[in-house]
């Protein structure tokens, strides 16, 4: 009975993990959404249209230098991590209400996550970490 405990337990492990995987190869096809926008990489620079997302991953949103964000994007004390990443993401005008992104979101989760990896791979120089 603990050996059929123990198998079943790790199988459940493995079927979470695979269902949290993200996949960088993947996001960054994903990006190709969002490069209109925004730009990553070494050399990359912020738009007229939207900040550069290089050193994404902790960074305090509407805090990139020379970009003009919203009153409402500055002031939001969104701090950038995979979970508040996530959420915005799906909907960024419900996330922030009068934000200038008029992005209409990314709804899958599987797609929201590789875009995250992807991301997430760039330090603040555009260096992948």
């Amino acid at each position: 009975m603990t050996r059929t405990l123990a198998i079943a337990a790790a199988m459940a492990a493995a079927v979470t993990g695979l269902a949290q995987a993200q996949d960088a190869g993947a996001g960054k096809d994903v990006f190709k959404k969002c490069a209109s926008c925004h730009a990553v990489g070494e050399g990359a620079k912020s738009t007229i249209s939207g900040p550069v997302l290089n050193g994404l991953e902790g960074r305090k949103a509407g805090s990139v230098k020379g970009f003009d964000y919203s009153a409402q994007n500055k002031k939001s004390s969104l701090t950038w991590d995979r979970a508040t990443f996530l959420d915005y993401i799906k909907d960024p005008k419900a996330k922030i209400p009068d934000t200038y992104m008029v992005f209409p979101g990314i709804k899958n989760e599987g797609e929201a996550a590789d875009l995250w990896a992807y991301l997430r791979q760039f330090g603040p120089d555009g260096k992948m970490k």
